[in-house]
């Protein structure tokens, strides 16, 4: 909680004054969770401070980077033997600028001493807030393109920007994760000290896992795995002891109403989700059958269990 009052505190994201007459302020609570690595272990616990959302916006688009970008830039990196690496821009969405007049109440447990009937006048965006994913993507576009990169066309997550020497750097955003692929590590480490000097970053090295992706990168070029994804999903639906298929779904079978215990909608909506996660990175033999699975809304258990099973390894 204290890194987060200090982040907030460091960015200047409000200032306490009084409540102009006819405007009301908006409440906020703290947040919190736990990070967890690819082997399933506490990386850290985290605390977020977030506002009541739905209030106060008017633009709120963001853009967010797609999944086949993401393949695409990987399999360049193959072609033109690139380097990955990743970076993590710390409180993100605390970057951007509100264009909003917004009052918030003092967060709990950190009220000023003296200054108890004062509220936040907020000056930056606030995670709960609607428009801080498009105030900070805004923020991003402005600071990379004063550096000469070029949003890309097709995706406007992806930035491009051609060195004097003909190096090359592609930056991927992925909401405040981002993805550095470049022709050598000394333009990399320029973009780097760049990106760290307009924002406060964490520098994650050479990349392992991206988007719950680990990369194994070896003689034939780079493997895509999720394993311990399939792992996680398996023990969390209870199927992580069923006898592995190798074969997907029967495109031939008539689904039919199971006559068993079923599969509470929520439950249910939960699986298709993860399942549709799985088949969009890593995956794409269970597309069809998700497709199908994701017609229906329950009683579907006996068609949940197949798919499952061809997960298992």
């Amino acid at each position: 909680i204290n890194d987060e009052i200090d982040s907030l505190k460091i960015n200047k994201t409000w200032f306490l004054t009084d409540l102009p007459p006819g405007c009301k302020s908006i409440d906020c609570k703290w947040v919190f969770w736990k990070k967890l690595r690819t082997d399933a272990s506490i990386d850290k616990f985290k605390a977020r401070l977030v506002v009541i959302e739905g209030v106060d916006f008017f633009d709120t688009y963001s853009p967010v980077s797609k999944v086949t970008t993401t393949r695409v830039l990987i399999a360049l990196t193959c072609v033109f033997n690139l380097e990955i690496h990743q970076m993590d821009v710390k409180t993100s969405f605390l970057n951007g600028d509100l264009e909003e007049e917004i009052y918030m109440n003092q967060p709990e447990g950190f009220i000023e001493p003296g200054m108890e009937n004062k509220v936040c006048k907020l000056v930056k965006s606030l995670y709960g807030l609607k428009q801080a994913p498009k105030q900070w993507h805004d923020k991003f576009d402005q600071v990379v393109s004063s550096y000469g990169f070029q949003f890309n066309n097709s995706d406007k997550c992806v930035y491009v920007k051609q060195f004097d020497d003909n190096s090359c750097v592609i930056l991927c955003l992925y909401v405040d994760d981002i993805l550095i692929f470049g022709s050598n590590l000394h333009v990399i480490n320029d973009v780097k000290s760049f990106l760290s000097s307009n924002f406060e970053m964490k520098d994650l090295g050479l990349v392992d896992v991206i988007l719950g992706i680990k990369l194994i990168k070896n003689h034939d070029g780079i493997v895509l795995t999720q394993s311990h994804y399939i792992e996680k999903i398996l023990k969390k639906f209870n199927y992580f002891d069923v006898k592995p298929v190798s074969t997907p779904f029967d495109p031939s079978i008539k689904l039919k109403k199971n006559i068993g215990e079923s599969v509470s909608p929520l439950q249910y909506s939960q699986i298709i989700g993860s399942l549709l996660h799985l088949s969009n990175f890593s995956r794409p033999d269970i597309a069809y059958t998700v497709g199908r699975l994701g017609i229906y809304t329950h009683n579907l258990a006996d068609l949940l269990r197949k798919i499952f099973t061809l997960l298992v390894i």
